[in-house]
């Protein structure tokens, strides 16, 4: 057949078409997730804020007033302020910087450990492999929260071992999750061929298995944030996280909590803060399941 007539199907592509990825495509998606891009303008927007706080307060952190005490929001205190007459709107920024730190501090060590322990599980796979889950499955059968209370009161209430300790214990599920997805794709062709040209196995493991792994860990680690936070909230309200006179969304409103029904201002402020943060967040890591899903991709 002469190149005249030649099928249309043969012709050579465009010079500038180029073909779909997974993560163009899943960037497409996420776009068209309207609430999944508000979380992430919201999420972007506490960042900044939080890093900018210092100059952005309107009265110093540990300012106070005891002769104003506790007085509902106005011109001059725009969240009111407790009951050391300390500004509201400033606590609740600073407390923002310490809940947002905590929350990205340990998930990022949960991060780290879990995806190590899980990828070198699922690669290694046999004997030992069943050790390392078996021992996963021990601290699994631990009480959460005991767990977390009794690293805190023996390593001492420090916001730095605050974020491991909870981060020590948040990475099990992690693991678990890269474990499979390491099995599964172990048995694809391109491993094979890795291991058919004696590439060492660390190299397999972290230039191959692991990068290929990051959806489901991008997903995870957004919805693993808000639990860190509120973990902290929950040891903040039982006395165990931040102490005074730092401060995070936890512990004021546990302050909040038992002055609400006098000075609900207290409680309101704080808890709204948590609250959209927190859904922002489980927004965001929606949006990222639904834009990294393979079969969504494939319509």
């Amino acid at each position: 057949m002469s190149d005249a007539h030649r099928p249309e199907q043969d012709a050579p592509p465009a010079a500038g078409e180029r073909g779909a990825s997974l993560w163009r495509d899943a960037l497409v998606r996420l776009r068209r997730n309207h609430l999944a891009v508000a979380g992430l303008v919201v999420l972007f927007a506490l960042l900044v804020v939080s890093l900018l706080t210092p100059w952005i307060a309107p009265y110093g952190y540990e300012e106070q007033d005891l002769a104003l005490g506790a007085v509902p929001p106005d011109s001059a205190h725009w969240f009111g302020t407790d009951l050391l007459g300390r500004d509201l709107f400033t606590r609740v920024l600073y407390g923002g910087r310490i809940s947002l730190l905590v929350g990205f501090a340990a998930t990022g060590v949960s991060l780290c450990v879990g995806v190590l322990y899980g990828a070198f599980a699922g690669y290694l796979g046999g004997r030992t492999d069943a050790l390392m889950m078996r021992f996963v499955d021990i601290l699994y059968s631990l009480p959460f929260v005991i767990f977390v209370i009794i690293l805190t009161v023996y390593f001492g209430r420090n916001i730095v071992l605050l974020f491991m300790a909870i981060g020590a214990v948040e990475w099990l599920t992690m693991a678990r999750i890269v474990r499979g997805q390491v099995m599964s794709l172990r048995q694809k062709e391109f491993i094979e061929a890795t291991t058919v040209m004696g590439l060492p196995r660390h190299r397999v493991l972290l230039w191959h298995l692991i990068p290929n792994t990051l959806g489901p860990i991008i997903v995870y680690a957004t919805l693993t944030v808000p639990r860190v936070m509120l973990m902290e909230a929950f040891l903040s309200y039982l006395g165990l996280g931040v102490q005074a006179p730092m401060s995070s969304w936890g512990l004021l409103i546990n302050e909040g909590v038992q002055t609400m029904e006098n000075r609900p201002w207290m409680l309101i402020f704080p808890s709204l803060a948590l609250s959209i943060t927190l859904f922002s967040l489980n927004f965001l890591g929606d949006g990222l399941r639904d834009a990294l899903d393979v079969r969504a991709s494939k319509d």
